[in-house]
């Protein structure tokens, strides 16, 4: 049966037995077939790899698997903190002076909501092709198939800038009929979130194709001329925050496009283009994950703007300053795991396949163990992190060198409460997206999105009626729940595929 599934497989029709080989049916060319591999001798029938001397360990000293995990640990947590320069680049110039890329301490609070309104836009809009793009061109860059990344990479980006103008007239018109807020607040903030949300399109290729260095020099560039701009020159601080993402954009671009140029003349590859029914079908959950991801990460903030009456009273949502500082505190704590995340899928992928080769057929059960006790270890790495970031974020918050010293002010009460449910919520979606990863390395995004749907449901639930009933800074619970919940989730699935991850692991390829 072997013979002839292998015989069929290489596309050997029954019509063509007779005529070829002379043998009546398929079936009596696969028993001749099998009949002549029993008559030869077994060394005859070794492939020339085969026939080379084997390596006869078959296992890893306990001692090597130590200093691998030490050596994926050095490489990879710097690098996952390494990467998150472009935001450390930010902090510190709003820090120094006052001012970034997307931000202002001189805003006021009608600018403020207009500003961050539209990054976040910007930021959820462009989530599901971003998570499309790292994920299918980085899939063609993998199989050196360079002008399909690059296809690829160039169409999304127009997806998604469409997608978004698309968005943003739909705003314009439901304003033009409602009239909740004024037209020049919705433009400013459609701009900040076609330009945020461009930007990420525009620097999205940089991971799939391991060149994410670009994106901390490029942003610093920016960064530094925006500056100028604001420091230098009478040039409004809208303008000059503009003139530096589109500086950003057209870096990013620039350099993309010599970077492909290079690569596709390397090559010799025929330039067909990527089946576009293909792409969706392989990715959509993708989609919806990138979007529902960054909605779950800032919803809290919106239903806490629209519950302070005090604030909100002319307009259904405003920004609100004591909740805003508290979780952009919070958020140092997801910050400080990325470092662990990165590591930690490196090391699931290193080990999985060194056990997969390494742990007999007879004892498959003890793969999805070991693999298991792997995992146990980075979570506990990615309890210790968050710990030794929560300890750091309270000497921060409390002494005088600290928050003080940086916006000459001390952090009120409403900060605090929020900055410490926050982080505990931040903690146990870091942990959910860390079991999405693993989940995505198994080739199962749906059960992601399950549970991040639910998840993101009961985050708005939770939390609009908490910070209606009590008070608004209570929104954050909906946040932490809801990230339990995602965290519950997840992790139940991981406990399901790791009882038989011998099996999901040959089938996610």
């Amino acid at each position: 049966m072997v013979v002839l599934a292998t015989l069929e497989s290489f596309g050997i029709r029954n019509i063509d037995v007779h005529h070829d080989y002379g043998l009546p049916t398929l079936s009596a060319l696969a028993d001749y077939i099998y009949s002549d591999l029993k008559s030869r001798d077994q060394d005859s029938l070794l492939n020339i790899n085969e026939r080379n001397p084997r390596k006869v360990a078959v296992s890893i000293p306990v001692s090597e698997y130590q200093w691998v995990k030490a050596g994926l640990f050095a490489k990879y947590y710097p690098l996952g903190i390494f990467h998150l320069m472009p935001v450390f680049i930010q902090v510190a110039t709003i820090i120094i002076y006052g001012y970034s890329l997307w931000a202002y301490m001189g805003f006021n609070t009608i600018q403020s909501t207009a500003v961050v309104l539209g990054v976040i836009l910007g930021i959820v809009l462009s989530g599901g092709y971003v998570q499309i793009m790292g994920r299918q061109a980085s899939f063609y860059w993998n199989h050196k198939e360079y002008y399909k990344a690059k296809v690829v990479s160039d169409r999304l980006m127009m997806y998604g800038i469409k997608g978004m103008l698309f968005t943003f007239l739909i705003m314009f018109l439901i304003n033009g009929l409602t009239k909740p807020y004024p037209h020049a607040f919705v433009l400013i903030t459609v701009i900040y979130a076609f330009l945020i949300g461009t930007l990420l399109l525009a620097i999205a290729p940089f991971y799939a194709i391991g060149q994410r260095w670009v994106i901390s020099v490029v942003i610093a560039i920016c960064s530094v001329f925006a500056l100028f701009l604001h420091l230098k020159t009478e040039m409004h601080v809208y303008f000059s925050q503009w003139m530096g993402i589109l500086l950003s954009i057209m870096l990013s671009k620039i350099y993309l496009r010599l970077f492909f140029k290079s690569k596709i003349k390397k090559i010799t590859e025929n330039k067909v283009e990527p089946d576009k029914m293909m792409v969706i079908y392989k990715n959509y959950p993708y989609f919806f994950y990138g979007i529902f991801i960054y909605a779950f990460i800032f919803m809290d903030r919106i239903v806490a703007w629209s519950a302070n009456m005090e604030l909100s009273s002319e307009f259904p949502f405003l920004y609100e300053k004591s909740y805003e500082i508290g979780m952009d505190l919070a958020i140092i704590i997801f910050f400080m795991l990325a470092g662990v995340m990165e590591y930690a899928i490196a090391s699931f992928t290193k080990f999985m396949d060194i056990k997969q080769k390494t742990v007999l057929l007879s004892k498959k059960n003890v793969f999805g163990k070991k693999m298991f006790k792997i995992y146990r270890h980075h979570i506990g790495l990615l309890l210790i992190t968050a710990i030794t970031a929560g300890i750091f974020l309270f000497f921060f918050v409390s002494r005088p060198w600290g928050y003080l010293a940086s916006f000459g002010e001390t952090i009120d009460v409403t900060s605090t409460r929020v900055c410490i449910m926050g982080s505990v919520g931040y903690f146990f979606l870091s942990w959910g997206m860390l079991n999405a990863l693993y989940l995505f390395t198994l080739n199962r995004p749906k059960e992601v999105l399950k549970a991040l749907i639910i998840s993101s449901f009961i985050n708005f639930i939770i939390g609009f009626f908490m910070s209606r009933w009590i008070a608004f800074e209570y929104s954050v619970v909906g946040m932490l729940i809801g990230s339990f919940l995602f965290m519950i989730l997840t992790t139940r699935y991981i406990k399901q595929y790791f009882n038989h991850l011998d099996f999901h692991y040959y089938a996610s390829y």
